[in-house]
């Protein structure tokens, strides 16, 4: 069953540029992670310091093993302390 992540992010208006270089370096590593199909990234049209993530993996497990990776608490601790607002993440399947 695919899994579809959403991760709203909300940056200081003077850390956008900085998030944006970071993302670029790392959405490589990122999609290479065992069981990421696609990552991408996407600006809100009216705020322009906030951004969501939209990352398709091929089950929970697949993300959950990312989200325990040494990659990914490293570098979401470089992403954290750039926030203005706490991030909403969403885990979205696909029922019917």
């Amino acid at each position: 069953m695919m899994l579809l992540r959403i991760v709203r992010m909300e940056f200081q208006e003077e850390k956008v540029s900085e998030f944006q270089e970071l993302f670029q370096n790392i959405k490589g590593k990122i999609s290479d992670f065992k069981g990421c199909e696609a990552i991408h990234l996407y600006r809100d049209q009216d705020q322009f310091n906030v951004f969501y993530t939209h990352s398709h993996w091929l089950s929970v497990d697949h993300l959950n093993k990312y989200r325990a990776s040494i990659f990914f608490k490293t570098t979401w601790a470089e992403v954290k302390v750039l926030f203005a607002d706490k991030p909403r993440a969403y885990s979205l399947i696909e029922k019917y």
